[in-house]
């Protein structure tokens, strides 16, 4: 039976973790406007093709965008994994890797 629950648990926490990556990235949305705001006083970030904004800005922006991003799916799909583990007792990926 343990098997059996083994094979079918990644599949029923697709649905979990569909929410819990929304609900990160909604997250992470607020976190890198706020780092933003902290970083450059300004509201918004500069856009890749805005033709006024230098390639620094742009590169700057994109980079703490994508390492608030990282920080913020990784720890919302560790939390959720260790969430089923406790209640499951069986660790929701099938193999010993994540989703990348």
């Amino acid at each position: 039976m343990a098997k059996n629950k083994k094979k079918k648990l990644p599949l029923a926490y697709q649905p979990v973790g569909f929410v819990l990556s929304w609900a990160g990235g909604a997250l992470a949305g607020m976190a890198f406007r706020k780092a933003w705001k902290a970083i450059r006083h300004e509201d918004d970030a500069p856009d890749a093709l805005d033709p006024d904004r230098g390639w620094g800005e742009i590169l700057l922006a994109a980079a703490v965008q994508g390492a608030i991003f990282a920080v913020v799916r990784s720890a919302v799909d560790r939390t959720g994994a260790k969430a089923i583990a406790r209640s499951t007792g069986v660790w929701p990926a099938a193999d010993k890797g994540g989703r990348d």
